[in-house]
């Protein structure tokens, strides 16, 4: 079965997160953005905990559903036919941890994602975790917890769970970061670095930046949307090829080619990077972006204030690349580089994306042709062009053929990505 996944996200305990990323909310959300797999994010927090609990009961292996009578908090605006655009929303236990610690004289940051089955192997990861951080501080907790004992306690707590370094390539906050990382996995994890066999590319960069980093040769690279608000779900994913069930989706990140040439890991949905908000170098309070090679030229130095850049994605990248062009392994994902629909109803509408304008188009337009993922992925371009906004099926096609216009973000602040009609 092909399906689309979102792995990582957050619930309304996380810090900066919407109140309404509640669990029926999320779900709603989730079969509006044609995304049939969401991670449930924060099982560490008690509370998130106790709800997934009493919310949640158990559907395919390994996988969640909402209990029979718990609903969506919205009806889906269009028909919802026998398809796999309209699997009922499922979930998948997840957590994030923000481990901050130090590693042979240096503070180190690296923010890693966990899965698991079922709520046991939570329930046993909580409780290791929770003597040596308090849990109910934050959906995301931060702990003073190297990230190889924490993968330590995933294995032993739960051994058919699994951990992935999430966003890594982000400066503050993850396992590459330019201030507070590493510059290998096994640097990282050590004699446990075996046990890591996907990386979480980030809104920052895409496959073909990570690709230029042969170490990275052995690694399932992900992406998800990092959603702090229900809206945002899907901004990046995940596209699978294989049975429907937390098992077989482990083995397909373990193996996502098999020895006939099928890819059960399918594809991936990516922001453009220059849309992330870490891709070039710069300094938000002076307003000043540049790419690595300006940066270098100014010697990380900010040209206005003369404190030092935030050295972004593209620069550590190129600074752990070994290879002038991409190199991807056999039967490697493909990759859909989007602009999310409210953003282009913004552009062609002339006003922001959360507006009444835009929003209530993209409802009509959701209701007209499905799930947000296939209008932007698989809709036929004549298709789109026949109804009543035919600007949208030429903005639809320059994106899908990357004829668009990038200013890249920097230190905090997000890029634009234009259609320019």
């Amino acid at each position: 079965m092909r399906f689309i996944a979102d792995l990582h996200i957050h619930s309304l305990y996380s810090r900066a997160t919407s109140q309404r990323s509640h669990i029926r909310s999320l779900a709603a959300w989730s079969q509006i953005k044609g995304v049939h797999l969401l991670g449930t994010g924060d099982f560490t927090h008690p509370l998130w905990f106790r709800e997934l609990q009493e919310t949640l009961e158990p559907a395919e292996p390994g996988f969640f559903r909402l209990k029979g009578s718990i609903l969506p908090d919205s009806v889906l605006p269009f028909p919802c036919v026998p398809s796999s655009e309209c699997v009922p929303a499922r979930f998948i236990l997840s957590t994030e941890i923000s481990s901050i610690y130090k590693r042979h004289g240096k503070v180190r940051k690296v923010h890693s994602l966990i899965f698991v089955p079922d709520f046991a192997s939570a329930e046993r990861i909580k409780s290791a975790l929770a003597v040596i951080g308090n849990l109910a501080a934050d959906g995301r907790p931060i702990l003073g917890l190297d990230v190889h004992d924490l993968l330590e306690i995933v294995l032993e707590n739960a051994p058919e769970g699994f951990l992935v370094p999430a966003h890594i390539w982000t400066p503050w906050f993850s396992l590459f970061g330019s201030r507070s990382g590493f510059d290998t996995v096994e640097e990282c994890f050590g004699d446990l670095a075996s046990h890591i066999f996907a990386l979480e590319t980030g809104l920052s960069s895409d496959p073909a930046m990570n690709r230029l980093v042969s170490a990275l040769d052995r690694f399932s690279l992900i992406s998800n949307s990092d959603c702090h608000s229900p809206e945002k779900i899907g901004r990046e994913a995940t596209v699978f090829d294989t049975t429907f069930d937390f098992f077989a989706m482990k083995a397909a990140l373990q193996t996502p080619c098999d020895a006939a040439g099928h890819r059960h890991l399918a594809a991936t949905i990516e922001f453009y990077p220059e849309e992330g908000k870490y891709h070039h170098d710069g300094h938000r309070l002076c307003d000043f972006c540049c790419d690595p090679y300006k940066s270098k030229e100014l010697h990380g130095l900010c040209p206005v204030c003369g404190k030092p850049l935030t050295i972004g994605v593209l620069s550590r990248v190129l600074d752990l690349a070994d290879r002038l062009a991409p190199v991807y392994p056999p039967g490697s994902p493909d990759v859909y580089s989007l602009i999310p629909l409210q953003e282009i109803l913004a552009e062609l509408l002339g006003v922001g994306p959360g507006t009444k304008t835009v929003m209530s188009k993209y409802w009509q337009l959701i209701q007209q042709f499905g799930p947000e993922l296939t209008i932007l992925t698989e809709m036929p371009i004549a298709d789109l062009a026949s109804g009543d906004f035919p600007s949208l099926a030429e903005a639809v096609r320059r994106v899908r053929q990357n004829l668009v216009h990038k200013k890249a973000g920097f230190d905090g602040v997000f890029g634009t990505i234009k259609v320019d009609l």
